[in-house]
Parts: structure tokens; C-alpha cells; sequence
């Protein structure tokens, strides 16, 4: 696993209490980790943070599973 899914990873665990075992490339946010619409807007803020990026609202709500995220922050930060 790479830096930025560990931190990703790191950050649902901190915002959901996910087991990390549950925390697969193909979990979804809300689906398979319980997050709420509350958890999604604070688990995208703390990857801006993070991350040092930003995520559009519009590309947020197509950020479904815990690999979107990771392949979205690693895009955004290949491009800097």
C-alpha cells in the first residue's frame, strides 16, 4: 500500500472508526463504512488538509469508494 492510501485509510479510520481491515479499495463510504453526509464533508476536508489540494463538491460526490479517493488524491498530486 502506498503513502497516500495509508493517509487515507488513516483518515477514515479517525473519522468513521472503521476497522482497517474493512478499508479495501472497493468499500464504499457509505455502503460498506456507514458514513453519513456529515462524515463524507469532514472526511474530504481532512484530505484537503492533508493533502494540500482541493476536491470540488462535484467531484466529491463521485468519490464512492475508499479507491476513488486514493486514485483522486494521487492524480491531483502527480500534477503539482
Amino acid at each position: 500500500m502506498n503513502d497516500v492510501a495509508t493517509e487515507v485509510r488513516d483518515i477514515l479510520v479517525f473519522h468513521l472508526g472503521a476497522d482497517e481491515r474493512r478499508l479495501t479499495d472497493d468499500a464504499r463510504l457509505t455502503e460498506d463504512l456507514g458514513a453519513d453526509s456529515l462524515d463524507v464533508v469532514e472526511i474530504v476536508m481532512s484530505c484537503e488538509e492533508r493533502f494540500a489540494i482541493a476536491i470540488p463538491n462535484r467531484v466529491a460526490t463521485r468519490l464512492t469508494t475508499v479507491g476513488d479517493a486514493v486514485r483522486f488524491i494521487e492524480s491531483e498530486m502527480a500534477v503539482r
